[in-house]
């Protein structure tokens, strides 16, 4: 048995070689592979069974990549880098960049303007991050993201981990992968021991299609499990690959399975090149509804949008759950669509103008009638290179909960 190194030099990375494999006309998608590069790894290449099936999709480059002018950069995450590799958008956690490089490069990466291109650390830039979050004592969590941080050298990939544990206040480290998903091999004991080293220490894989959860991969996730890794699994929504209730019903169940919970299910983000990809945001919240109730509730993940222009994260739950909010009651409908009431606590009479204004206002928003919720956004400028000039960002101590419901019921 080879190497991973080995196995991921196998991979099909030119438009010749996968037309000896795959009914794929090389002229076809020659500029797309030239605009955004292509690596389908050899596992991932076994899996692929039929033309558009739901791995083919993934991985295969298409010409629709160059149709559409969406945005290279939707969630303006540029914009939000204090220093290169670094994006500063929620108060207490980052993330941080650390290469370019992924096991295979999928079709509807939000970040096609980067992976596969030149782009590692160079000399000097980890210190500046370093220096950065030394200087924000609110950051307790950092997100490793690129590229796929795993496919970065045992040696490097500590050298990071020890720089960043050097940091009191800095909680949490996590990483986001779809090396156990497409290059399981990669999962040594080696690499598994020096993780160990530096807990607490999570991972948020990518999986969007039950086939994908192949035993070597159930193994490579056993294998991290085993190390004292919680792993979570994010997932996005896409057309034609798991726009369907029964096929994400298979791919909770496998994750479980596989140790892995399912943790985020996103719509479909606004990238150049990827519009094909994208489903009503109706199909998403039908998907959560097939979930609720008919599954374990570990095996159901929060439906995300990250609004466009860094929004961020806005989680949704389809509205038929809560029927009506009073200061007596809630109405609630269950997942077999029954009705159910919820009284709400007695309370003392409350100050004319503070908490009965504070019910009224939630019973108002409960009953559907919307407000409208501005996002504040700072003058930033910036020249891609990690010298965005932040937005604002909210306390961390905010007594708002984010939600105008909840907020307008604290007293």
């Amino acid at each position: 048995m080879g190497t991973w190194r080995e196995t991921l030099a196998a991979s099909i990375t030119r438009p010749e070689d996968l037309a000896k494999h795959l009914d794929v006309d090389p002229e076809a998608i020659k500029d797309v592979v030239g605009e955004y590069p292509m690596r389908i790894t050899p596992m991932w290449m076994k899996l692929i069974k039929e033309k558009g099936d739901a791995i083919w999709r993934q991985v295969v480059p298409e010409p629709e990549e160059m149709a559409d002018e969406s945005a290279d950069d939707p969630l303006h995450e540029d914009l939000d880098s204090p220093v290169p590799h670094l994006v500063h958008r929620y108060p207490d956690r980052v993330l941080f960049m650390v290469t370019n490089q992924c096991p295979i490069y999928c079709r509807f990466c939000t970040r096609k303007r980067l992976v596969g291109k030149p782009g590692f650390l160079r000399k000097g830039e980890l210190d500046r991050v370093v220096e950065y979050l030394k200087a924000h004592p609110e950051v307790r969590d950092i997100i490793l993201s690129g590229g796929d941080p795993l496919l970065l050298p045992d040696s490097l990939l500590e050298r990071i981990l020890k720089a960043l544990r050097g940091i009191p206040h800095l909680e949490l480290i996590r990483i986001g992968s779809r090396v156990p998903g497409s290059l399981p091999d990669r999962v040594t004991p080696e690499l598994c021991a020096m993780l160990q080293k530096y807990h607490p220490i999570y991972m948020n894989l990518h999986f969007n299609h039950p086939d994908e959860l192949t035993p070597e991969v159930k193994a490579a996730c056993g294998r991290l499990a085993d190390a004292g890794v919680p792993l979570g699994a994010q997932t996005v929504l896409l057309k034609g690959v798991n726009d369907d209730p029964a096929v994400m019903m298979r791919l909770v169940h496998q994750l479980l399975l596989a140790r892995v919970k399912p943790y985020y299910l996103y719509q479909a983000d606004l990238t150049r090149g990827t519009n094909h990809f994208r489903t009503s945001v109706e199909t998403g919240l039908e998907i959560i509804k097939a979930l609720q109730g008919h599954t374990s509730g570990m095996g159901v993940p929060h439906f995300v949008i990250d609004a466009p222009e860094g929004g961020g994260k806005i989680p949704l739950l389809p509205a038929d759950y809560l029927v009506d909010l009073t200061q007596e009651k809630a109405t609630l409908r269950n997942y077999e669509g029954k009705v159910y009431s919820y009284p709400q606590p007695e309370s003392p009479p409350s100050t004319p103008g503070k908490g009965g204004r504070r019910r009224e206002e939630a019973a108002f928003a409960a009953k559907g009638r919307a407000g409208e919720i501005g996002l504040g956004v700072g003058g930033c400028n910036t020249n891609g290179n990690g010298n965005g000039s932040r937005r604002e960002l909210p306390m961390v101590g905010s007594a708002s909960t984010g939600c105008g419901v909840a907020d307008a019921m604290l007293e």
